[in-house]
């Protein structure tokens, strides 16, 4: 990384504007294409699975259908229409709350900003193409890996919604069609709305953890219909000697490669989409354990305690302990090490309701959880890539077995296939609020998967509505 205090000549929005505004799904690698199409089904299956088992959504929910306006978007799973701008907001913060969301390989999540905020700008603008859609969430994907990759994130800031709302910006400016001025001007409206710290992902007892891409997809909705209208944004955004690079990042990003082969290298083939609903810094743990008991065929009465050998971003997710093995919430629950590890011990995978409170209160699993021991090792300290963590396990008679969990459902080693993705959208789809039909849930995967071939891409929300 290098330190630069301002860069002479044009700054990047523009380029990324360029971009944003020039991108076409009939260009697009075929991943990219691939990755879009993925994120849109997955996303859509996590909000919807969200609006029926997360009780953090009921304030949100309250608060967008008795603010009243314009009925323009859907909110998702619970029904009904509103202002674009709130749609988004409902939509966003359902699609994280499960931390069931895709990431990028390096972490961090993009597709629960952009999806809630291109569905929701496509409703209102109307006469979206699927290859509309496509493009413009291949070009959120791609700036937002483009950020993770190239910024040096000191995991102060959440990158998820600080940068994650430039890409989901850029993404609705696409979908719309903004001419590539006007995409900038949005880029650097969205710069109001640039916002999160990492306390609210390492605190407990709050909300704002499952809640957070709400905001950042309502402020890229925001951004762009302001630019859409005229209000003009900052020409030296991120590059600016107070820019977003400087401000936020001390100046500390690698300008070559975050323009390298833009526009014509596109990184959202590169989306991994989660096998389980929680914390991808857990999984590691998750199928270490999953596999030591299945392969020695252990119960977890066998078990005198699990070992869990935990870098900086691990051993987060066990502090402070008394409180991670008997987490309050279910957003506390996808986030503490211990519940997780315990719950796979004992169930052998874990799924969306193993969050709910008879879980979290059940006292095999409470039991289970008092046996994981976190045990730090710097040398699964999350400086780039995420790191797969170690599990050893101790019986009562004495033996010990120990695992890395690499080659993990949903790892880059293990990528998720459509039918993966299209079978966890069916999952989730059944856990909504109001329950998709068996015709819906084929219809919508039929339709995102030939999304390109699409003349009215919001027919799909249609689909998930019964309109």
């Amino acid at each position: 990384m290098t330190e630069r205090m301002s860069i002479p000549g044009r700054d990047i929005v523009h380029d990324l504007a360029e971009f944003a505004a020039g991108a076409d799904c009939r260009r697009l690698p075929e991943d990219a294409v691939e990755g879009a199409k993925k994120s849109i089904l997955d996303t859509l299956g996590v909000i919807l699975a969200a609006s029926g088992v997360e009780p953090a959504m009921s304030p949100i929910i309250e608060l967008v259908k008795e603010s009243g306006g314009r009925a323009e978007s859907s909110v998702l799973g619970f029904g009904g229409k509103v202002p674009a701008i709130m749609a988004a907001f409902a939509n966003g913060a359902m699609a994280h709350c499960l931390d069931f969301d895709d990431q990028t390989p390096w972490g961090q999540h993009a597709g629960s900003s952009i999806i809630p905020a291109v569905l929701a700008v496509a409703e209102r603008h109307g006469g979206v193409s699927g290859e509309d859609l496509i493009a413009g969430v291949a070009v959120g994907q791609d700036i937002f890996a483009r950020f993770r990759r190239n910024i040096d994130w000191r995991k102060d800031w959440n990158l998820s919604t600080t940068m994650g709302v430039f890409a989901a910006t850029a993404a609705a400016s696409r979908v719309i069609g903004l001419p590539a001025e006007r995409i900038g001007n949005a880029l650097g409206i969205a710069s109001m709305q640039s916002s999160g710290v990492n306390e609210t992902v390492f605190s407990t007892g709050s909300d704002l953890h499952g809640t957070y891409a709400g905001f950042s997809a309502k402020g890229a909705v925001l951004a762009t219909l302001l630019a859409q209208k005229g209000t003009t944004g900052v020409s030296t955004l991120f590059e600016g000697e107070h820019g977003v690079f400087n401000t936020y990042f001390g100046g500390r990003y690698d300008r070559e490669n975050l323009l390298k082969d833009l526009g014509d290298v596109y990184l959202g083939g590169t989306t991994l989409y989660k096998f389980w609903p929680s914390v991808g810094t857990s999984h590691g743990h998750i199928h270490a354990t999953v596999q030591i008991l299945a392969e020695q065929s252990l119960t977890v009465g066998d078990i005198s305690e699990i070992r869990v050998y935990v870098g900086d971003h691990h051993e987060l997710m066990c502090r402070p302990l008394t409180r991670r093995r008997a987490p309050v919430t279910a957003v506390d629950a996808k986030f503490s090490l211990p519940f997780l590890v315990a719950v796979a011990a004992l169930r052998g995978t874990i799924v969306v309701s193993d969050f709910n409170e008879e879980t979290r209160r059940d006292p095999e699993v409470l039991a289970a959880a008092q046996k994981v021991v976190p045990v730090p090792d710097p040398s699964l300290d999350w400086k780039y890539d995420m790191l797969p963590g170690r599990v050893e396990i101790l019986t009562h008679d004495g033996r010990s077995f120990t695992k890395v969990g690499d080659g993990l459902p949903g790892s880059p080693e293990a990528p998720m296939i459509w039918d993966q993705v299209a079978q966890k959208f069916s999952d989730c789809a059944t856990a909504a609020a109001v329950p998709l039909s068996a015709e819906q849930i084929h219809e919508a995967q039929e339709f995102t998967r030939t999304l390109e071939s699409q003349n009215d891409a919001t027919r799909l929300v249609r689909i998930l509505t019964g309109i």
